[in-house]
């Protein structure tokens, strides 16, 4: 008998999606792809930080930017538990804004204070941005870029940059390939 294996941690994204939505409660501009781009962020910005994500559970690559797999069902079960609910709201342009509204205090205990901090921070970030602006903020990734739709992003990918190198960046690489003793022949 083999065990199933569990990728992240399920009840920390849970209570992440009820802090969120308690920070963004005053938050006009708040709604499901802002929630997904404020998971993401927090939990590829922790990896990229410290090593670890905060909850380590997949994201997919989603047309409207990275989400969580999971996001929908443990959603669902925050509402099945009436610790959430989920109103949908007409907006001046026509679309509808699907909000998370948390009805019970998240379980700060699961989270250290870097990751709490972390995620204020990221949410103080986007504050500002609306759907659209938020999903092409995180377009910005190579996590995004170098996946297709469905595919999920490795979280490594928070350390790939497609910027072009400064001037400095290259003389430094250029340097380093001197004191190496590196040549083009050596490039893989």
């Amino acid at each position: 008998m083999t065990a199933a294996i569990v990728i992240g941690d399920e009840d920390k994204l849970a209570e992440l999606i009820l802090y969120v939505s308690q920070k963004c409660a005053t938050d006009p501009k708040f709604g499901a792809i802002k929630l997904n781009k404020l998971l993401y962020l927090s939990d590829f910005l922790s990896f990229g930080n410290w090593g670890e994500p905060i909850t380590g559970v997949e994201y997919q690559h989603l047309r409207m930017g990275p989400a969580p797999r999971r996001l929908v069902p443990v959603r669902d079960s925050l509402r099945s538990a009436g610790k959430l609910v989920v109103q949908s709201l007409p907006l001046k342009s026509g679309r509808i804004q699907t909000r998370t509204v948390n009805l019970t205090e998240p379980n700060l205990k699961l989270f250290s204070g870097r990751e709490i901090a972390l995620v204020d921070s990221v949410i103080e970030e986007l504050w500002d941005l609306d759907a659209e602006e938020s999903s092409e903020f995180s377009h910005r990734f190579v996590g995004w870029k170098m996946t297709k739709e469905g595919d999920n992003i490795p979280y490594g990918t928070i350390f790939i940059s497609d910027e072009p190198l400064s001037a400095a960046e290259t003389l430094r690489g250029q340097e380093l390939a001197r004191e190496f003793n590196l040549t083009s022949d050596d490039a893989p």
